[in-house]
């Protein structure tokens, strides 16, 4: 035994933890590895093409895809992600990525920056350091590498401009939970992914990448369980809601002007897995900054709004197909527009996603849309129109 350990040693293998026997033919040396051999590189990206069967170029969604409508058009970069993670500690998780289509202009810009901090052995209680998406909303959560229709529905994503915001989190949910929130992803289900079964946070408040205006926090909480039944049926059921103060961008009249409007959001969410059939839908309620056209001002008002998504998973040898459809709508202010431009949303989208394999897919998808938005420079604005959108999307 002395023999064999010199010769280990000799070869550079001074670091072994233990032996599993103590025979020359299964001895095996465990090594830890250096931090950076744990990182992984994966990625996707998106490119579209809005301009099939378009029936009035002023109808557009900006928040959406700014290559749709106005003077836009062509083919468009929509996403190129770049996602660098890894365990690089056995209570560290690292998770960074950037976008090198940020906003359609090919420009980099930092998505997440975030590091989980494991507190316990099994990593069942986290605290998120960082930038990441806020918890709130199923559809939020969800990836666009997962997510059928093209673009997030209004009611819900006008609460958080590209999902983010700096701050410190804390996620809670056992063992068994977090590995069925990641079979719900891995296996092609379109899970949201593992943002624990409890989550609550503390974050900026004026949304990623941009400066706090104020010194105020905002709070959000999301309460989430997927419920799998004896048939292997899962459905998915939460609860979420945040509170704080924003600061919008508005044209300035006077010294007075009000700049700081609280606001609120609440509202349930409801998940069934197409295993064939799927249904999901949420909806949310809340208060915030709205520009009103007769008041020619911007004052604090109600808003709410939802949708409800249909799809069907159609196996066909090595092909897949996901037929789906979705009505959403929204009445409110969006906070991080000029003058919390005034929307109200009313839109139907038929679509289907082909994935010949894991690594392509192709959604089209026809539009009908009514969209009014309105600020104090543009006050009468309603549109309204049709329009089919394609997206060719690499997964790696």
């Amino acid at each position: 035994m002395t023999i064999i350990l010199m010769v280990f040693s000799m070869h550079g293998f001074s670091n072994i933890d233990h032996y599993d026997s103590i025979s020359s033919e299964e001895l095996k040396p465990i090594i830890r590895k250096p931090w950076y051999e744990s990182i992984q590189l994966r990625g996707y990206a998106q490119m579209r093409y809005n301009g099939f069967l378009e029936t009035n170029p002023n109808l557009q969604c900006a928040q959406c895809d700014r290559s749709w409508g106005g003077d836009a058009g062509g083919f468009f970069f929509r996403r190129i992600r770049m996602i660098f993670s890894g365990q690089i500690h056995e209570r560290v998780f690292m998770y960074i990525q950037p976008d090198l289509a940020s906003g359609g202009n090919n420009t980099a810009q930092i998505r997440d920056a975030y590091f989980d901090l494991g507190l316990d052995a099994k990593q069942e209680f986290r605290i998120r350091i960082g930038q990441s998406k806020v918890p709130f909303g199923f559809e939020n959560l969800q990836s666009s590498q997962n997510r059928l229709p093209l673009d997030r529905n209004d009611g819900l994503n006008s609460a958080v401009l590209n999902e983010r915001d700096l701050g410190v989190f804390f996620y809670y949910a056992p063992s068994e939970v977090r590995k069925r929130f990641n079979y719900l992803v891995n296996s092609g289900l379109k899970g949201s992914g593992d943002y624990g079964m409890f989550g609550f946070g503390l974050y900026n408040g004026q949304t990623a990448n941009l400066p706090e205006q104020n010194r105020n926090f905002h709070v959000v909480s999301r309460m989430t369980y997927p419920i799998e039944l004896a048939s292997g049926q899962i459905i998915e059921a939460s609860f979420q809601g945040y509170t704080g103060k924003f600061v919008i961008n508005r044209e300035m009249k006077t010294d007075a002007d009000q700049t700081e409007f609280e606001e609120y959001r609440f509202g349930p969410t409801i998940v069934i897995y197409p295993q064939p059939f799927g249904l999901q839908a949420e909806f949310n309620w809340g208060r915030g900054p709205e520009y009103d056209p007769n008041l020619d001002d911007v004052v604090d008002a109600p808003l709410k709004g939802g949708y409800v998504l249909a799809n069907y998973f159609h196996q066909s040898g090595k092909h897949l197909f996901i037929p789906f459809t979705r009505y959403h709508y929204y009445n409110g202010g969006k906070k991080f527009e000029f003058d919390a431009t005034r929307h109200r949303v009313r839109e139907l989208e038929i679509g289907v996603e082909w994935q010949p394999h894991r690594n392509f897919e192709l959604v089209a998808m026809y539009t009908i849309s009514d969209r009014t938005f309105e600020n104090s420079l543009n006050p009468v604005n309603r549109q309204k129109g049709s329009l089919l959108r394609l997206q060719a999307q690499v997964n790696f």
